[in-house]
């Protein structure tokens, strides 16, 4: 499992005009789910995505996770971010998850986020998005299950 998780003053994930989710502060992840990846991998990512301190504590310092900052998640499906374009123009998403078990798990990580006490809204599954966000930092941190980066 692969996520993108952006620190966010407010975001919104649009679907034909209308807001599917929105959040003020907190977290974007956008999460791309692997052909290997299970129920443990979509509880495990939930967990790291929870507790990873990257919230201001009071002397400017990224000591805080989202539990202490009472914060939301706007969580979206991305199976692109499985998308191999090493010496090739147009990306494979062979890695990727086929998309009834990408669906299954991405539901289960929203769960397991739930499950944890944050507030979550989503995108919609499959739909073409347009995801409006204001990044706080910048912070962008890249995750994935396997640990490659």
């Amino acid at each position: 499992m692969r996520a993108v998780v952006e620190r966010v003053s407010r975001a919104r994930a649009l679907v034909k005009g209308k807001v599917a989710g929105e959040i003020g502060a907190g977290l974007v992840v956008l999460l791309g789910v692997g052909r290997e990846d299970s129920s443990a991998t979509a509880e495990g990512m939930a967990e790291r995505v929870v507790h990873l301190r990257i919230f201001n504590d009071e002397h400017g310092k990224m000591n805080r996770s989202l539990v202490d900052t009472g914060g939301a998640v706007l969580a979206v499906s991305q199976f692109t971010l499985y998308g191999d374009a090493r010496g090739q123009r147009r990306p494979s998403f062979l890695q990727a998850a086929p998309a009834e078990k990408g669906k299954a798990l991405y539901e289960e990580f929203v769960r397991a986020l739930g499950s944890l006490g944050i507030r979550v809204e989503t995108g919609v599954f499959q739909a073409h998005m347009l995801i409006e966000l204001v990044n706080d930092g910048p912070v962008t941190i890249l995750l994935d299950s396997d640990k490659t980066f």
